[in-house]
Protein backbone atom coordinates (compact mmCIF):
# COMPACT_ATOMS: atom_id res chain seq x y z
CA UNK A 1 0.00 0.00 0.00
CA UNK A 2 1.01 3.72 -1.23
CA UNK A 3 1.48 6.43 2.05
CA UNK A 4 -2.17 7.91 2.44
CA UNK A 5 -1.94 11.59 0.45
CA UNK A 6 -4.61 14.04 2.08
CA UNK A 7 -4.35 16.77 -0.89
CA UNK A 8 -4.46 20.62 -0.30
CA UNK A 9 -7.85 21.19 -1.21
CA UNK A 10 -10.49 23.22 0.20
CA UNK A 11 -13.71 21.85 1.44
CA UNK A 12 -13.85 17.82 2.30
CA UNK A 13 -10.93 16.36 2.93
CA UNK A 14 -9.43 14.06 -0.36
CA UNK A 15 -7.29 11.56 0.37
CA UNK A 16 -5.46 9.68 -2.11
CA UNK A 17 -3.45 6.43 -1.80
CA UNK A 18 -2.87 3.01 -3.90
CA UNK A 19 -4.00 -0.23 -2.46
CA UNK A 20 -5.79 1.41 0.89
CA UNK A 21 -9.19 0.16 0.42
CA UNK A 22 -8.18 -2.84 3.09
CA UNK A 23 -7.13 -0.35 5.64
CA UNK A 24 -9.91 2.13 5.16
CA UNK A 25 -12.24 1.53 7.87
CA UNK A 26 -10.02 2.90 10.63
CA UNK A 27 -9.62 6.06 8.91
CA UNK A 28 -13.11 6.63 8.29
CA UNK A 29 -14.34 5.66 11.49
CA UNK A 30 -11.30 8.32 12.70
CA UNK A 31 -12.59 10.82 10.51
CA UNK A 32 -16.18 10.38 11.25
CA UNK A 33 -17.07 8.62 14.28
CA UNK A 34 -20.55 7.09 14.63
CA UNK A 35 -22.43 3.86 16.21
CA UNK A 36 -23.17 2.45 12.97
CA UNK A 37 -21.87 2.59 9.47
CA UNK A 38 -23.89 1.73 6.25
CA UNK A 39 -22.20 0.76 3.23
CA UNK A 40 -24.32 1.39 0.58
CA UNK A 41 -22.78 -0.44 -3.05
CA UNK A 42 -24.40 -1.76 -6.33
CA UNK A 43 -24.36 -5.18 -7.46
CA UNK A 44 -20.95 -5.31 -9.57
CA UNK A 45 -18.56 -3.07 -6.91
CA UNK A 46 -20.14 -4.84 -3.56
CA UNK A 47 -18.91 -8.30 -5.18
CA UNK A 48 -15.49 -6.95 -5.48
CA UNK A 49 -14.76 -4.54 -2.59
CA UNK A 50 -17.65 -4.39 0.08
CA UNK A 51 -16.62 -7.07 2.26
CA UNK A 52 -12.91 -6.39 2.72
CA UNK A 53 -13.72 -2.56 3.14
CA UNK A 54 -16.41 -3.74 5.82
CA UNK A 55 -13.71 -6.06 7.64
CA UNK A 56 -10.88 -2.95 7.74
CA UNK A 57 -13.14 -0.77 10.68
CA UNK A 58 -12.30 -1.53 14.34
CA UNK A 59 -15.88 -2.89 14.72
CA UNK A 60 -16.82 -4.81 11.60
CA UNK A 61 -20.02 -5.82 13.39
CA UNK A 62 -21.10 -1.97 13.58
CA UNK A 63 -21.26 -1.84 9.72
CA UNK A 64 -24.04 -2.81 7.44
CA UNK A 65 -23.94 -3.46 3.54
CA UNK A 66 -26.62 -2.18 1.48
CA UNK A 67 -26.72 -3.41 -2.10
CA UNK A 68 -28.65 -1.99 -4.96
CA UNK A 69 -29.22 -3.35 -8.37
CA UNK A 70 -26.28 -1.78 -11.10
CA UNK A 71 -27.15 0.46 -13.72
CA UNK A 72 -28.06 4.42 -14.12
CA UNK A 73 -31.61 2.66 -14.62
CA UNK A 74 -31.74 1.89 -10.77
CA UNK A 75 -30.78 5.60 -9.90
CA UNK A 76 -34.63 6.19 -9.25
CA UNK A 77 -36.66 7.57 -6.34
CA UNK A 78 -37.43 3.57 -5.93
CA UNK A 79 -34.29 2.65 -4.61
CA UNK A 80 -34.36 5.46 -2.88
CA UNK A 81 -37.02 4.47 -0.91
CA UNK A 82 -35.82 0.81 -0.88
CA UNK A 83 -32.39 1.81 0.99
CA UNK A 84 -34.34 4.32 3.48
CA UNK A 85 -36.59 1.77 4.61
CA UNK A 86 -33.86 -1.05 4.92
CA UNK A 87 -32.25 1.97 7.01
CA UNK A 88 -34.97 2.14 9.25
CA UNK A 89 -36.25 -1.34 9.33
CA UNK A 90 -32.13 -1.92 10.58
CA UNK A 91 -32.34 0.44 13.40
CA UNK A 92 -30.15 2.81 11.92
CA UNK A 93 -30.26 6.10 13.48
CA UNK A 94 -28.84 9.45 12.86
CA UNK A 95 -26.28 8.47 14.51
CA UNK A 96 -24.91 6.48 11.29
CA UNK A 97 -22.39 7.48 8.84
CA UNK A 98 -23.46 6.39 4.97
CA UNK A 99 -20.74 5.15 3.31
CA UNK A 100 -20.59 5.23 -0.53
CA UNK A 101 -18.46 2.54 -2.22
CA UNK A 102 -18.90 2.54 -5.94
CA UNK A 103 -19.35 4.76 -9.37
CA UNK A 104 -21.31 7.80 -10.01
CA UNK A 105 -24.38 6.28 -9.53
CA UNK A 106 -24.09 4.73 -6.03
CA UNK A 107 -22.41 8.39 -4.66
CA UNK A 108 -25.21 10.06 -6.44
CA UNK A 109 -28.05 7.78 -5.27
CA UNK A 110 -26.26 6.72 -1.21
CA UNK A 111 -25.86 10.65 -0.87
CA UNK A 112 -29.25 11.66 -1.61
CA UNK A 113 -30.08 8.48 1.42
CA UNK A 114 -27.64 10.45 3.28
CA UNK A 115 -29.23 14.09 2.08
CA UNK A 116 -32.36 13.15 3.93
CA UNK A 117 -32.82 10.32 5.92
CA UNK A 118 -32.99 11.49 9.15
CA UNK A 119 -32.90 14.83 7.54
CA UNK A 120 -29.50 14.25 7.08
CA UNK A 121 -26.88 12.44 8.01
CA UNK A 122 -22.85 12.68 7.50
CA UNK A 123 -21.48 10.55 4.06
CA UNK A 124 -18.29 9.37 3.28
CA UNK A 125 -17.31 8.45 -0.78
CA UNK A 126 -15.28 5.80 -1.77
CA UNK A 127 -15.34 6.39 -5.49
CA UNK A 128 -14.60 2.83 -7.20
CA UNK A 129 -14.51 4.40 -11.01
CA UNK A 130 -12.20 6.74 -12.43
CA UNK A 131 -15.41 9.31 -13.47
CA UNK A 132 -16.80 9.12 -9.33
CA UNK A 133 -13.18 9.47 -8.47
CA UNK A 134 -12.12 12.98 -10.26
CA UNK A 135 -15.25 14.60 -10.61
CA UNK A 136 -19.17 13.12 -8.53
CA UNK A 137 -17.55 12.50 -5.76
CA UNK A 138 -16.88 15.98 -5.22
CA UNK A 139 -19.13 19.18 -4.70
CA UNK A 140 -22.01 17.81 -2.57
CA UNK A 141 -24.29 17.27 -5.54
CA UNK A 142 -26.55 14.01 -5.09
CA UNK A 143 -29.69 13.09 -6.56
CA UNK A 144 -31.85 10.35 -8.47
CA UNK A 145 -33.36 10.39 -11.89
CA UNK A 146 -36.66 10.48 -13.55
CA UNK A 147 -38.89 10.24 -16.47
CA UNK A 148 -38.61 13.87 -16.65
CA UNK A 149 -34.46 13.62 -16.94
CA UNK A 150 -31.34 13.28 -15.08
CA UNK A 151 -31.24 14.42 -11.38
CA UNK A 152 -34.07 16.52 -11.10
CA UNK A 153 -35.15 15.28 -7.56
CA UNK A 154 -31.99 16.26 -5.07
CA UNK A 155 -29.80 18.09 -2.56
CA UNK A 156 -26.51 19.53 -2.12
CA UNK A 157 -25.63 17.43 0.39
CA UNK A 158 -20.96 17.34 0.72
CA UNK A 159 -19.25 14.53 2.18
CA UNK A 160 -17.38 14.37 5.16
CA UNK A 161 -14.12 13.44 3.53
CA UNK A 162 -13.76 11.08 -0.11
CA UNK A 163 -11.32 8.51 -0.27
CA UNK A 164 -9.69 7.48 -3.70
CA UNK A 165 -7.90 4.12 -3.89
CA UNK A 166 -6.55 4.41 -7.44
CA UNK A 167 -5.74 0.50 -7.39
CA UNK A 168 -9.50 -0.95 -7.50
CA UNK A 169 -9.29 1.20 -11.42
CA UNK A 170 -7.52 -2.15 -11.80
CA UNK A 171 -11.38 -3.67 -11.90
CA UNK A 172 -12.57 -1.25 -13.97
CA UNK A 173 -13.46 -1.89 -17.74
CA UNK A 174 -12.21 -0.09 -20.05
CA UNK A 175 -15.76 1.57 -21.48
CA UNK A 176 -16.27 2.60 -17.76
CA UNK A 177 -12.19 4.27 -17.49
CA UNK A 178 -12.78 5.91 -20.80
CA UNK A 179 -15.97 7.27 -19.50
CA UNK A 180 -14.17 8.84 -16.85
CA UNK A 181 -11.98 10.31 -19.30
CA UNK A 182 -14.09 12.34 -20.68
CA UNK A 183 -14.60 14.54 -17.30
CA UNK A 184 -11.04 14.77 -16.62
CA UNK A 185 -10.89 16.24 -20.29
CA UNK A 186 -13.35 18.56 -19.40
CA UNK A 187 -11.82 19.77 -16.44
CA UNK A 188 -8.55 20.77 -19.11
CA UNK A 189 -10.90 22.59 -21.35
CA UNK A 190 -13.07 24.81 -18.76
CA UNK A 191 -9.51 26.03 -16.50
CA UNK A 192 -6.64 24.19 -17.74
CA UNK A 193 -5.07 24.33 -21.21
CA UNK A 194 -1.75 23.18 -19.98
CA UNK A 195 -3.63 20.13 -17.81
CA UNK A 196 -5.51 19.39 -21.14
CA UNK A 197 -2.43 19.10 -23.35
CA UNK A 198 -0.63 16.87 -20.66
CA UNK A 199 -4.00 14.46 -20.72
CA UNK A 200 -3.93 14.30 -24.74
CA UNK A 201 -0.57 13.35 -24.44
CA UNK A 202 -0.78 10.87 -21.85
CA UNK A 203 -3.82 9.25 -23.22
CA UNK A 204 -1.97 6.75 -25.56
CA UNK A 205 0.00 4.93 -22.19
CA UNK A 206 -3.19 5.13 -20.10
CA UNK A 207 -5.70 3.59 -22.49
CA UNK A 208 -2.50 0.48 -22.83
CA UNK A 209 -2.79 -1.86 -19.98
CA UNK A 210 0.22 -1.28 -18.71
CA UNK A 211 -1.25 2.47 -18.64
CA UNK A 212 -3.79 2.28 -16.26
CA UNK A 213 -2.57 2.50 -13.01
CA UNK A 214 0.77 3.99 -11.86
CA UNK A 215 2.07 7.59 -10.85
CA UNK A 216 0.62 9.25 -14.25
CA UNK A 217 -2.67 8.38 -13.40
CA UNK A 218 -2.47 9.33 -10.11
CA UNK A 219 -0.53 12.56 -11.28
CA UNK A 220 -3.94 13.42 -13.79
CA UNK A 221 -6.79 12.10 -10.75
CA UNK A 222 -5.27 14.65 -8.53
CA UNK A 223 -4.81 17.65 -10.57
CA UNK A 224 -8.09 16.67 -12.07
CA UNK A 225 -9.65 16.74 -7.99
CA UNK A 226 -7.62 20.39 -7.59
CA UNK A 227 -9.23 21.70 -10.55
CA UNK A 228 -13.20 20.59 -9.37
CA UNK A 229 -12.52 21.38 -5.83
CA UNK A 230 -11.11 25.16 -6.29
CA UNK A 231 -14.40 25.89 -8.72
CA UNK A 232 -16.54 24.31 -6.32
CA UNK A 233 -15.08 26.13 -3.09
CA UNK A 234 -15.50 29.17 -4.97
CA UNK A 235 -19.69 28.83 -5.74
CA UNK A 236 -20.38 25.98 -4.15
CA UNK A 237 -24.40 25.95 -4.66
CA UNK A 238 -24.04 27.15 -8.02
CA UNK A 239 -25.02 30.44 -8.61
CA UNK A 240 -22.30 31.30 -11.00
CA UNK A 241 -18.31 30.20 -11.78
CA UNK A 242 -19.49 26.30 -11.01
CA UNK A 243 -21.90 26.49 -13.84
CA UNK A 244 -18.85 26.29 -16.31
CA UNK A 245 -18.43 22.60 -14.40
CA UNK A 246 -21.74 21.57 -16.91
CA UNK A 247 -19.69 21.92 -19.91
CA UNK A 248 -20.95 19.40 -22.21
CA UNK A 249 -23.20 17.91 -19.90
CA UNK A 250 -26.51 20.38 -20.75
CA UNK A 251 -26.80 18.24 -23.74
CA UNK A 252 -24.94 15.20 -22.22
CA UNK A 253 -27.26 14.87 -19.73
CA UNK A 254 -30.21 14.84 -22.40
CA UNK A 255 -28.60 12.39 -24.71
CA UNK A 256 -27.70 10.03 -21.77
CA UNK A 257 -31.60 9.59 -20.83
CA UNK A 258 -32.52 9.78 -24.30
CA UNK A 259 -30.18 6.84 -25.25
CA UNK A 260 -32.28 5.11 -22.39
CA UNK A 261 -28.71 4.72 -20.52
CA UNK A 262 -27.43 2.44 -22.90
CA UNK A 263 -24.83 5.28 -22.85
CA UNK A 264 -22.30 5.83 -20.36
CA UNK A 265 -22.12 9.38 -18.67
CA UNK A 266 -18.98 10.10 -19.84
CA UNK A 267 -19.75 9.03 -23.24
CA UNK A 268 -22.59 11.28 -23.42
CA UNK A 269 -20.80 14.06 -21.76
CA UNK A 270 -18.00 13.55 -24.18
CA UNK A 271 -21.23 13.70 -26.85
CA UNK A 272 -22.53 16.73 -25.40
CA UNK A 273 -18.60 18.58 -25.41
CA UNK A 274 -18.16 17.80 -29.04
CA UNK A 275 -21.76 19.03 -29.67
CA UNK A 276 -21.65 22.13 -27.33
CA UNK A 277 -18.17 23.17 -28.84
CA UNK A 278 -19.03 23.11 -32.28
CA UNK A 279 -22.45 25.38 -31.36
CA UNK A 280 -19.82 28.00 -29.28
CA UNK A 281 -17.59 28.03 -32.56
CA UNK A 282 -20.58 28.67 -35.25
CA UNK A 283 -22.31 31.15 -32.88
CA UNK A 284 -18.89 33.38 -32.75
CA UNK A 285 -18.10 32.60 -28.71
CA UNK A 286 -15.42 30.25 -29.55
CA UNK A 287 -12.34 30.57 -30.82
CA UNK A 288 -11.72 28.89 -34.10
CA UNK A 289 -10.39 25.32 -34.05
CA UNK A 290 -11.73 24.63 -30.38
CA UNK A 291 -14.33 22.50 -31.60
CA UNK A 292 -11.92 20.21 -33.45
CA UNK A 293 -9.71 20.37 -30.54
CA UNK A 294 -12.33 19.11 -28.33
CA UNK A 295 -12.76 16.65 -30.85
CA UNK A 296 -9.64 15.40 -31.43
CA UNK A 297 -9.00 14.47 -27.85
CA UNK A 298 -12.63 12.74 -27.24
CA UNK A 299 -11.65 10.85 -30.57
CA UNK A 300 -8.35 9.96 -28.82
CA UNK A 301 -9.63 8.49 -25.84
CA UNK A 302 -12.01 6.10 -27.44
CA UNK A 303 -15.11 8.14 -26.70
CA UNK A 304 -17.85 8.80 -29.20
CA UNK A 305 -18.31 12.35 -31.23
CA UNK A 306 -21.43 12.30 -32.48
CA UNK A 307 -25.04 11.30 -31.66
CA UNK A 308 -25.78 7.62 -32.31
CA UNK A 309 -28.46 7.43 -35.30
CA UNK A 310 -30.74 5.84 -32.59
CA UNK A 311 -31.36 8.87 -30.34
CA UNK A 312 -33.43 11.11 -31.61
CA UNK A 313 -32.62 15.08 -31.70
CA UNK A 314 -35.68 16.22 -31.09
CA UNK A 315 -35.49 13.94 -27.23
CA UNK A 316 -32.24 15.00 -26.80
CA UNK A 317 -33.82 18.61 -27.59
CA UNK A 318 -36.67 18.00 -24.93
CA UNK A 319 -35.06 16.73 -21.87
CA UNK A 320 -32.82 19.64 -22.55
CA UNK A 321 -35.88 22.26 -21.97
CA UNK A 322 -36.28 20.36 -18.78
CA UNK A 323 -32.96 20.24 -17.46
CA UNK A 324 -32.21 22.46 -14.06
CA UNK A 325 -30.09 24.55 -16.25
CA UNK A 326 -33.05 26.59 -18.43
CA UNK A 327 -33.62 29.83 -17.25
CA UNK A 328 -36.37 32.29 -18.37
CA UNK A 329 -37.53 29.42 -21.01
CA UNK A 330 -34.35 29.16 -22.28
CA UNK A 331 -31.88 26.32 -22.15
CA UNK A 332 -28.33 27.85 -21.34
CA UNK A 333 -24.95 26.39 -21.60
CA UNK A 334 -21.40 26.82 -20.63
CA UNK A 335 -19.74 27.55 -23.90
CA UNK A 336 -16.04 27.81 -24.52
CA UNK A 337 -14.03 30.25 -25.94
CA UNK A 338 -10.84 28.45 -26.50
CA UNK A 339 -9.25 25.61 -24.70
CA UNK A 340 -8.56 26.57 -20.63
CA UNK A 341 -10.96 29.47 -20.84
CA UNK A 342 -14.81 29.75 -20.29
CA UNK A 343 -17.22 32.40 -21.63
CA UNK A 344 -19.64 34.37 -20.48
CA UNK A 345 -18.01 35.92 -17.56
CA UNK A 346 -20.28 39.09 -17.53
CA UNK A 347 -23.63 36.82 -18.08
CA UNK A 348 -22.88 34.28 -14.79
CA UNK A 349 -21.07 31.72 -17.26
CA UNK A 350 -23.86 30.50 -19.16
CA UNK A 351 -25.05 31.73 -22.63
CA UNK A 352 -27.96 30.97 -24.43
CA UNK A 353 -27.82 29.45 -28.12
CA UNK A 354 -30.82 29.14 -31.00
CA UNK A 355 -32.62 25.40 -30.56
CA UNK A 356 -32.13 25.30 -34.67
CA UNK A 357 -28.28 25.61 -34.21
CA UNK A 358 -28.20 22.99 -31.19
CA UNK A 359 -30.54 20.69 -33.64
CA UNK A 360 -27.97 20.99 -36.58
CA UNK A 361 -24.96 20.19 -34.91
CA UNK A 362 -26.17 17.36 -33.01
CA UNK A 363 -27.29 16.20 -36.48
Amino acid sequence: MSALRKLSVTGPPVVVSAGSLAQLGAEIAAVAPAFRYAIITDSIVGPLYAERLAGSFPDPTSVSVLTISAGESHKTRDSWATLTDQLSSTGHGRDTVIVALGGGMVGDLAGFVAATYMRGISLIHVPTSLLAMVDSAHGGKTGVDTTGGKNLVGAFHPATAIFIDSEVLATLPLREFQSGLAEILKHGIVQDVQYFADVVAELPGLLSQSGVSGDTLARLIVRSVEIKTEIVARDEREYGLRKILNFGHTLGHGIEAASGYSLLHGEAVAIGMCAEARAAERAGIAEAGTAEAVREAVCLAGLPTALPLSVSVERVMQLARADKKKRSGEIEYALPERVGRMAGRDSGWTLPLPDTLVQEVLQ
